[in-house]
């Protein structure tokens, strides 16, 4: 089969590799359509990730497909049967398992290899994270189910939902950040009735977070300072929550300068390794600031996001930004290093 392999920094070659045949417990999807993603893009950059791949290896992490090939053992699938399968799966049996805190899992299974006509699902993945889509559900749609799943974990850890706000007063929430993830947050967030302002540096990105609900959208390039907007948008406070979404260090620190005295600093853009960032201990300390970091995300929130996706109530097909044959990855990956792209839909044949 054709397939896309990760060499290394920018390294990404198609090459005919073996068809995979399933063992005890798996199973193999014909993959329908594959999304790109803003940590394909990093990792592709980058050259490596530190927990999901080494290279050289398939790549890829985010698709939906038809189950063609069954392992012995495995029960309730039947080859025909239209799934997404999220890229990772807990060991169910750790220190952390136990606590449910299941993206912290040390033996966590990653799987690459979307970015191909085929694709095999590792046994836990098949027992814990793969899922049914519904007949009305397109596949490039369903192929969204794993970063949208990040991202309402992303939400739930910056306690939006436990904020005491005033009787009429929509909680302040900035995103800083207008890639794939960050336009998630934004309706994500909107659709609990916050009030969220949005930075990027798109005009086209922006107009799209405004159709998920953003009330405010800046061009970060025609703003002087960040901080200093979201304080004349807050009485001078800050905002309640601030999710940042570039895995830029130096906008980690934009993000924090942005909280209120009690905010939620959520830390969710991946930096490079071995980087850091300079914090105020004094306003750290005296404004009662919690800075969070999240990463990836669990089963329940995998099915929480494909119902989300299911019921239409977010038009995520604006994302989806290009369409191409497998054959014009290379293209879409040049596309999206120059912010041509939001996400593509790739089609392996």
């Amino acid at each position: 089969m054709l397939a896309a392999v990760l060499y290394g920094q920018e390294d990404l070659r198609l090459e005919q590799v073996a068809d995979p045949a399933p063992a005890p417990g798996e199973v193999v999807l014909e993959v329908t359509t594959a999304t790109t993603c803003g940590t394909d893009l990093k990792v592709w950059r980058r050259g490596g990730h530190a927990r999901m791949l080494t290279p050289p290896t398939l790549f890829g992490h985010e698709a939906a497909g038809r189950i063609v090939a069954l392992g012995k053992g495995v029960k309730g699938w039947a080859v025909g049967d239209r799934v997404v399968a999220n890229n990772s799966a807990p060991c169910m049996s750790c220190f952390f398992c136990d606590r449910q805190e299941f993206s912290l899992c040390p033996n966590l299974i990653f799987n690459n290899g979307t970015f191909a006509q085929y694709l095999k699902i590792p046994a836990a993945i098949v027992r814990h994270n793969l899922w049914n889509i519904s007949d009305a559900l397109p596949d490039a749609l369903a192929s969204l189910t794993e970063p949208l799943a990040c991202v309402l974990h992303g939400v739930a850890r910056s306690g939006l939902s436990t904020l005491h706000q005033p009787l009429g007063t929509p909680p302040k929430v900035v995103v800083i950040g207008d890639g794939a993830i960050g336009l998630m947050f934004v309706g994500a967030i909107a659709m609990e009735g916050a009030e969220v302002i949005l930075f990027g540096g798109s005009e086209s990105r922006l107009q799209i977070g405004e159709r998920f609900g953003a009330q405010h959208c800046f061009n970060h390039h025609q703003v002087e300072s960040i901080p200093e907007v979201v304080q004349a948008l807050t009485a001078g406070m800050g905002a309640d929550i601030v999710i940042e979404a570039t895995g830029i260090p130096r906008v980690w620190e934009t993000a924090i300068a942005c909280g209120r005295p009690g905010a939620t600093i959520n830390l969710f853009g991946g930096c490079p390794r071995d980087t850091s960032i300079t914090v105020d201990t004094e306003r750290l300390h005296y404004a009662e600031l919690t800075l969070k970091g999240v990463f990836h995300n669990t089963p329940a929130y995998v099915q929480q996001a494909l119902s989300l996706i299911a019921s239409r109530n977010l038009p995520l097909e604006l994302m989806i930004t290009d369409q191409q044959p497998l054959q014009n990855l290379g293209q879409v990956f040049e596309d999206m290093k120059q912010r041509k792209t939001v996400k593509a839909a790739i089609l392996p044949f």
